[in-house]
């Protein structure tokens, strides 16, 4: 069975079999981080494909949190200084993950272990912090947990 869903200001990806939904403040880099990680996936050998950027459409089916993409902006990321390209898609995807900004400094430089995100009511996945601007995202959110792109 399928709740309704809600559509959420973020980047919907996938790696290997692992959805990661990229959700923070506009201009915090979402896009291009995602942008990255799928690059490194392919670098690496791993599956990975867009779902959705910008607006990311979620749905839950038997427990798990679907992303889904609005029809009219399938395939295409925006690349913030650079433009909109094209990229492999996927129409709908299970997110594992959400991917949220990260502090440098601070009580909040370390995260909490097994923080959890709530994206509506009813919605939550486990947290992933990130910083913007890192040179291998996909790497260090690897290290968090190495089951990503399996």
């Amino acid at each position: 069975m399928t709740e309704a869903g809600f559509n959420v200001h973020a980047t919907a990806i996938v790696v290997g079999k692992t959805g990661l939904l990229f959700s923070g403040p506009s201009g915090w880099g979402k896009s291009m981080l995602a942008f990255t990680c799928m690059t490194e996936a392919r670098r690496l050998g791993l599956f990975t494909a867009l779902v959705a950027d910008d607006q990311v459409l979620l749905s839950r089916e038997a427990g798990a949190v679907i992303a889904t993409c609005p029809p009219s902006i399938i395939g295409l990321i925006e690349l913030r200084g650079t433009g909109i390209v094209r990229q492999d898609h996927i129409p709908r995807a299970v997110m594992h993950y959400a991917v949220l900004p990260g502090s440098a400094t601070g009580e909040d430089r370390v995260p909490p272990e097994g923080e959890m995100v709530s994206l509506a009511a009813g919605f939550s996945l486990p947290a992933l912090r990130l910083l913007t601007g890192v040179s291998s995202p996909l790497a260090i959110l690897m290290a968090k947990v190495p089951d990503i792109g399996r």
